[in-house]
């Protein structure tokens, strides 16, 4: 049973030789065609990062909703080169007491990671063997520098930041 079905079907009927003889060649043509293909096209293909576009949408501690754009790059006019290179996904939860940076960097180990703060800035630098990013973020409170915190686990890079207490004007009079 090991034959296709065209050979136990040749033995049957000798005058449809020609026709299962051509019908096995097309078989095999087809078979190191796709072969072909895939052995090519694996060679040929060059490595990419993927490129995240979207938006983010939190409520405000007003109760208004805000929009951020994620992986926001100026528009490109006239003849400027395009490229396909990885932007890192980022993103900025707030609440109360803290403020928390979410950035996603697949591929890159911890050691690569460079991270500086200041009160109003948050700086990463990654210099990898095939990837290198450098981005300046505002944020949107002050911050405590001294109280950052940082963890890197799956390709995801957690950094924790204590807001500034803010004191509130005293009315005197």
């Amino acid at each position: 049973m090991s034959d296709p079905w065209w050979r136990r079907r040749k033995k049957k009927g000798p005058w449809f030789n020609e026709i299962y003889d051509e019908l096995e060649r097309l078989g095999d043509l087809i078979d190191e065609t796709m072969q072909r293909a895939f052995d090519e096209s694996a060679e040929n293909l060059p490595t990419k990062r993927t490129r995240v576009k979207g938006f983010s949408i939190k409520i405000g501690p007003d109760g208004k909703p805000r929009i951020q754009e994620l992986n926001k790059r100026p528009i490109v006019e006239g003849d400027a080169e395009m490229t396909d290179e990885m932007e890192p996904l980022v993103d900025l939860i707030e609440d109360d007491e803290t403020l928390t940076v979410l950035a996603v960097l697949p591929g890159v180990e911890k050691e690569e990671i460079d991270l500086r703060v200041t009160e109003t800035c948050l700086t990463v630098s990654i210099d990898a063997d095939d990837f290198e990013w450098y981005d300046e973020l505002k944020l949107p409170s002050k911050i405590n520098p001294k109280s950052a915190r940082a963890s890197y686990k799956n390709g995801v890079l957690e950094i924790t930041l204590n807001k500034l207490k803010v004191l509130k004007d005293k009315k005197i009079f």
